[in-house]
């Protein structure tokens, strides 16, 4: 069983998200490293990016902190090599970044440092069928993202989807108010219809009751805000205790 598939089987995954390099890559490492004894399932991982357009403020100021930083891709497949854990391990990655880099040697790095699947906020469906073949090739899993507003491509969506599906619950960008709860339910099950993929959903949650709610009708919640405002201010062993509240059932 690949590691998506493990992370959703028999319970509803929790899904965290960082910026690589934010505050720094040693804590990046030291929190992968950790993810062992974590509450999370899965972790998502954002490249650090000058222009993240799916991004609130809080997220946006750690990638553009990292940058200016020096954290660039080559950096993070660096750290990834001194990482180890059992849990999935995604990206969260701007196609600049991977078109810049080479599709082709980031692929390759990316199965190397075994990270199971790519989520690529700025590529629509239209244009991703050469990144689509090339990562089934490699067995890496890509992500669509489908909010209430793109819920009318649904099926085009889902044509070149694997791994999962990420719901956006919000119009807009991370940390933003969430989308009504039964227009996102309904999004939800109509997915659910239309694939066997397990469904997820992030943007707008933020708290324990947040991830509470999102479980009663998602196969998991994706927590990204309130985390990379932990590791701005906590240390990695106190910011999974505070991750551990987030997701207690």
């Amino acid at each position: 069983m690949d590691k998506i598939s493990k992370a959703f089987e028999n319970k509803k995954a929790n899904i965290g998200y960082i910026v690589a390099g934010y505050p720094n890559l040693e804590y990046t490492k030291e929190f992968i490293n950790s993810l062992d004894e974590s509450s999370l399932d899965m972790l998502e991982i954002g490249i650090p990016y000058s222009d993240p357009l799916a991004d609130g403020k809080v997220i946006f100021n750690a990638s553009f902190n990292a940058v200016q930083n020096g954290v660039d891709t080559k950096k993070v497949f660096d750290m990834l090599k001194h990482c180890k854990t059992d849990k999935c391990l995604v990206f969260l990655v701007y196609y600049g970044l991977i078109f810049s880099y080479g599709v082709d040697k980031f692929l390759k790095d990316t199965k190397e440092c075994g990270i199971s699947g790519l989520i690529v906020p700025d590529l629509p469906c239209e244009e991703n069928e050469e990144l689509y073949e090339k990562c089934k090739n490699l067995g890496i899993s890509l992500i669509p993202l489908i909010s209430v507003t793109s819920e009318h491509r649904l099926n085009k969506l889902l044509k070149r989807s694997s791994g999962f599906i990420y719901a956006v619950g919000s119009i807009g960008v991370t940390g933003g108010k969430q989308t009504p709860i039964e227009r996102l339910k309904n999004m939800v099950s109509d997915i659910k219809k239309s694939t066997n993929l397990p469904v997820a959903v992030g943007f707008g949650i933020r708290s324990n009751e947040d991830v509470r709610l999102t479980k009663t009708y998602a196969d998991g919640a994706i927590v990204g805000t309130s985390i990379v405002k932990l590791t701005e201010n906590c240390s990695v062993k106190d910011a999974m205790k505070e991750i551990s509240k987030i997701f207690e059932d």
